[in-house]
């Protein structure tokens, strides 16, 4: 069995707006983190594959063949 719906007076419904209206603030705060770690996270790979470039790049001016180290693929 159902209840009835209760109807909202004026005050109730204003709490409830700012509620929703602090939700959707942290969510937006929460989203520009999200996107900022992202960016971070796609940077660090970018420099771990510059780093191993750069290895490289050292062995071969030594006139040397690097270690052969087996890495895990971190994507």
């Amino acid at each position: 069995m159902q209840e009835p719906r209760r109807l909202l007076d004026d005050r109730q419904l204003d709490v409830l707006l700012e509620r929703l209206d602090g939700i959707r603030a942290e969510l937006q705060t929460l989203n520009r983190r999200l996107d900022s770690q992202e960016g971070v996270l796609r940077i660090a790979g970018e420099l771990a594959r510059l780093n191993e470039s750069l290895e490289t790049l050292a062995y071969a001016a030594l006139g040397r063949q690097p270690p052969r180290i087996r890495r895990r693929d971190a994507g």
